[in-house]
């Protein structure tokens, strides 16, 4: 939501058009109709039963979709909502053969020239690329827009391109996935803290007893 906000606070200060792109399953238009009724123009969808892949599997046919068409910025989300990598968008710049910055907060367009400012170790990194470029956003970015009933009518009436694997004249087996998820599982509990209770030289006493004989570091 951050990048589609975004990109159409961009659009409405410089012109242009935003496409929503995405891949996935048919159920994946209820969220791009979202995009749309938030102001995006026009949005392309490739589903295929056949496309079981990982992030370099997405990236492939992302950047096979954008290559061929005129762009000045790609906007995408940080992490995916399934896996949370955070490799799809760094994937496809490079496979495009453009600049990228990740986890922006701030976006300024001065004509072919972009500057961001980026959280880095609780600092910030300001970063000066030229377009194209991709960015990945995160909170802070911006405050996306509600749609509006009226945008929820038109998003129904906006162009939706659907598209297969075969239509991006892809190879299956060569852009196949290149991870395998082994297993999921949640981490051991951990043991619940404790509280040192009394007056402070006898907590003290008590944290270097339980130092010693249990955790056995000192």
């Amino acid at each position: 939501e951050y990048a589609i906000e975004e990109a159409i606070k961009l659009r409405d200060e410089h012109g242009g058009e935003v496409t929503v792109l995405t891949v996935g399953p048919a159920d994946a238009e209820k969220e791009i109709r979202t995009a749309l009724a938030m102001g995006a123009d026009k949005s392309i969808l490739v589903e295929d039963e056949d496309l079981n892949g990982d992030e370099h599997t997405i990236a492939h046919v992302l950047a096979a979709i954008i290559k061929d068409r005129e762009f000045d910025i790609i906007l995408g989300g940080n992490v995916s909502v399934d896996n949370g990598a955070g490799q799809v968008a760094v994937r496809v710049a490079e496979l495009l053969d453009i600049p990228q910055v990740t986890t922006i907060t701030k976006l300024d367009i001065n004509g072919h020239t972009a500057v961001v400012e980026r959280d880095v170790e609780g600092d910030v990194e300001i970063v000066e690329v030229s377009l194209p470029a991709l960015f990945t956003a995160q909170q802070g970015l911006n405050e996306p827009r509600y749609p509006s009933l009226p945008g929820i009518m038109k998003a129904k009436k906006k162009p939706l391109e659907r598209l297969t694997v075969e239509d991006l004249n892809l190879n299956l087996d060569e852009i196949g996935a290149k991870t395998e998820v082994v297993e999921y599982f949640l981490p051991p509990e951990k043991q619940a803290g404790r509280i040192l209770e009394g007056e402070l030289t006898d907590q003290v006493q008590e944290l270097v007893q339980l130092l010693r004989d249990e955790a056995k570091v000192v």
